[in-house]
């Protein structure tokens, strides 16, 4: 068989594991040839490619990013587009596609399957790690990690200063990475998309642990929006799209803390701090068992699906299962981070 291999969407850490597994088991154990393509969807469009062998993949396991480069590309948006990704098919005597991305990523892959009749695998990749139907997706580790010893490292300038810190974590629709790196890292006050928050309420708790404590942390959401009918002051934190303006909510609740309470308070940023670098372990791992599923149920015929960790398996799940939603982070883990 002759397969198309792809990233797109963001970069995260784990995508050259999945990269890696899929060339190996595929060109040593399948039988199969592996064609990379360049940029995501774009490269697919504009029939970007090149052969990819066990030699191209040697050492890529530990390298953050992705060897093949991605973009914010989906071929049902653009002009002409899904003609193309046909054309590219047939030009490259393809037998199927395995797409690595996130949520957008994967509705596109969705779309190319059913719409073109395309045989495809997507393999779930984001930081945030909303995509129904996996209990997570590559990236995602790494970015709990790098965000938590964040917080960890903040803990210290903020007792020596005696100041409330603010950091602001990606996450623009669901809250995973504030949720679990603060309760990981023992912020004091948690504020995510899925729970709308009220600055009186987080002034108040700040003004009452202040009373034995002199500093706090506070993680926040990039998408996290104040509840309707609190007394919010703030600034505009969302784009002519309704998309989370990066920085905006973080400023605006670090200065609204100060105001309210009269503590200097400090705003931190990670911004893609969270996605670059070195992946975990536990990253590596899921691109390698993700990558060999996604190999073997191309060779199985088992497409129109997406590779799934379910427990201690990787299944594959119809493209039906993630399409249109978000995975929200759980009440219990909300009444976690509410709780401590």
């Amino acid at each position: 068989m002759r397969i198309g291999l792809l990233t797109g969407g963001g970069d995260c850490p784990g995508l050259n594991a999945a990269i890696r597994a899929v060339v190996k088991r595929g060109t040593s154990d399948l039988g199969c040839s592996i064609v990379g393509f360049n940029n995501g969807w774009r490269g697919v469009i504009d029939g970007d490619a090149r052969p990819l062998t066990r030699d191209d993949v040697s050492g890529i396991l530990v390298h953050g990013g992705t060897m093949l480069g991605t973009a914010r590309c989906h071929p049902h948006k653009v002009d002409g587009g899904m003609e193309a990704v046909r054309d590219t098919f047939d030009n490259e005597k393809l037998d199927a596609f395995i797409c690595i991305g996130g949520d957008g990523t994967l509705k596109a892959a969705g779309k190319v399957s059913k719409e073109l009749g395309v045989p495809v695998i997507g393999i779930p990749k984001t930081i945030d790690n909303d995509v129904v139907g996996t209990d997570a997706a590559i990236g995602f580790d790494t970015a709990v990690s790098v965000a938590t010893e964040a917080i960890d490292r903040l803990h210290s300038t903020a007792e020596s200063h005696n100041r409330v810190m603010v950091v602001e974590l990606m996450g623009r629709h669901s809250g995973w990475i504030a949720v679990t790196a603060g309760i990981a890292g023992g912020a004091d006050i948690i504020i995510a998309p899925e729970e709308p928050f009220d600055i009186g309420q987080i002034v108040k708790r700040i003004k009452h642990r202040h009373r034995y404590k002199d500093f706090s942390i506070v993680a926040v959401a990039e998408g996290a929006v104040p509840a309707e009918g609190t007394k919010w002051k703030g600034g505009e934190t969302l784009d002519a799209k309704g998309n989370p303006i990066a920085g905006s909510i973080g400023t605006e609740v670090t200065k609204a803390i100060e105001e309210a309470t009269g503590f200097t308070s400090r705003l931190t940023t990670l911004g893609y701090v969270q996605r670059g670098g070195i992946p975990t372990a536990a990253d590596r791992l899921l691109g390698t068992r993700m990558g060999f599923s996604a190999i073997d149920g191309i060779v199985a015929g088992e497409t129109h699906k997406f590779t799934a960790l379910q427990g201690e398996k990787i299944v594959l799940e119809p493209f039906e299962t993630m399409m249109g939603k978000t995975k929200w982070v759980p009440e219990q883990l909300l009444h976690a981070a509410r709780s401590l």
